[in-house]
């Protein structure tokens, strides 16, 4: 049979609240991790043009002062460095932005060796002036290097390992070089006041500080708009699951009226016409019999949803006989579809199962009640096989069948199959009641379907625990 739906534990599912659980740190994480890398390789374009203006300008201060060699070995190391991460983040934009955080910092692991790189080239540029130049160029030189080493200072602390490796890497090599100078010249015949030579350990100091704190400032920034999407989310969505359970309530409530009215009115005609042709009492008065059983029904239909939903349902769960069971609802049922005109079989298979019998007998006398409604010709069938999970009931029929679109609906309150015959004389609860008490119970229920070859429902009978059990019944509404 094509068409299939299950309802597997399926509540109250109409005004299940459609708010997520809070986030957890778990579920933070990773979302702030991958946040503050997109937002360190954004933040790196500006590094690049930084880069492009200071290279030229150190190239000039030194011009002269050093081997030719050198400074167009120095200035195209810094250059291809420069052109390297600006292709660089062109791929991560293009390949790498919107993946996992944990598929980012496989990428930022694999390519870190270009920051290394570039703090290698701006490292070793002091070789070109530091004792070579004259002291108002060596000022300067050792300015644009502060700002080169500062300026990537917000960006690169968005990801602690690699500002760290940055960092490190360029006053690593600064003090080599200042050390070689050291060797080279003396120590006392430096041009410079020896106390300068602590700026640079000062400095690192400083800058490995401030990176920790922005680090922090940004992560809290992110986490923070994390929970506020949560909590926007949530909202949003709690206000459309109360919007649309007022809605679903007024229709619920317009459909009862809508049914109700119908046995209501031919109670009040057939007491017309018996007040006006007492002699018909006979006629009238089955016709009046059924009429008030029609508005009971309703009446029972009605407080069962309400005791389910309010969580007033109290289960007895114990060991029921399977077999019995069907056995009962056979005598129940066989003389209402035989006195239809249809067969009905009966296939038991031996069993317990720990339940509710008030309850599952209900849930399967719905199924079967609907199963003969709705069957003008052919028969029903009620059985029982084992399955690797236990025992399941089925019910199958050869009516009218429901299609695929319209499979999930069926089970929602005062649903009726539009232009279906026989539709007409229900209240659409039945399914409603088997929903409900399917979640209450443990009982997922599932059903296939064909238009105009009939349909069968199964009941997956597993063992309930009563506290469990309990537990579904009262958050029923939930």
């Amino acid at each position: 049979m094509r068409g299939n739906t299950a309802i597997g534990g399926l509540g109250n599912s109409s005004f299940a609240s459609l708010a997520p659980a809070p986030a957890s740190a778990d579920e933070a994480e990773p979302w702030v991790r991958g946040e503050l890398i997109r937002s360190l390789m954004r933040a790196s374009r500006g590094g690049y043009i930084f880069s492009a203006v200071l290279l030229p300008a150190m190239l000039v201060l030194c011009w002269g002062y050093a081997p030719l060699w050198q400074l167009l070995l120095w200035f195209a190391f810094g250059m291809a460095t420069t052109a390297a991460r600006v292709f660089l983040e062109r791929v991560y934009i293009t390949r790498y932005a919107g993946r996992s955080a944990r598929t980012q910092e496989r990428f930022i692991r694999r390519n870190r060796w270009l920051w290394n790189a570039s703090a290698l080239s701006w490292g070793t540029s002091a070789l070109l002036f530091f004792e070579r130049a004259p002291q108002s160029h060596q000022f300067l030189c050792w300015m644009i290097l502060a700002g080169a080493v500062t300026f990537p200072l917000n960006s690169l602390a968005l990801y602690p390992p690699l500002l760290r490796r940055f960092v490190n890497t360029f006053f690593g090599v600064v003090l080599v070089v200042v050390a070689l100078r050291l060797i080279q010249h003396g120590f006392f015949e430096l041009h410079f006041n020896h106390a300068f030579l602590l700026l640079p350990l000062f400095h690192w100091w400083l800058l490995l500080r401030a990176g920790r704190r922005i680090h922090e400032t940004a992560r809290n920034s992110f986490e923070l708009l994390f929970h506020n999407h949560i909590l926007i989310n949530s909202l949003t969505q709690q206000r459309q699951a109360a919007v649309s359970a007022v809605a679903m309530k007024n229709r619920f409530l317009a459909s009862a009226a809508h049914d109700m009215r119908q046995p209501v009115l031919a109670l009040s005609l057939y007491a017309d016409w018996l007040r006006n042709e007492p002699e018909l009492v006979e006629e009238i008065a089955p016709k009046i019999v059924r009429a008030t059983h029609a508005v009971n029904a309703l009446f029972d239909s009605l407080f069962d949803l309400a005791r389910i939903d309010a969580g007033q349902v109290r289960l007895h769960i114990e060991r029921v006989d399977v077999a019995q069971l069907l056995q009962d609802l056979e005598l129940q049922y066989r003389p209402v579809a035989e006195a239809k005109g249809l067969r009905f079989k009966l296939h038991v298979q031996p069993g317990t199962v720990l339940t509710d019998p008030v309850r599952v007998r209900r849930m399967i006398g719905n199924l079967l009640s609907n199963a003969i409604k709705y069957t003008d010709r052919g028969g029903v069938l009620l059985g029982a096989r084992r399955t690797s999970e236990g025992l399941r009931v089925e019910v199958w029929d050869t009516g009218i069948g429901i299609a695929r679109e319209n499979l999930r609906d069926v089970f929602l309150e005062f649903y009726k199959v539009a232009d279906h015959a026989g539709t007409s004389d229900g209240f659409g609860l039945g399914l409603a009641i088997v929903a409900r008490l399917s979640h209450a119970l443990g009982h997922p229920v599932s059903v296939r379907s064909r238009l105009g070859r009939g349909s069968v429902f199964r009941v997956a009978l597993h063992d309930a625990v009563e506290s469990q059990a309990q537990a579904r019944a009262s958050g029923a509404v939930g």
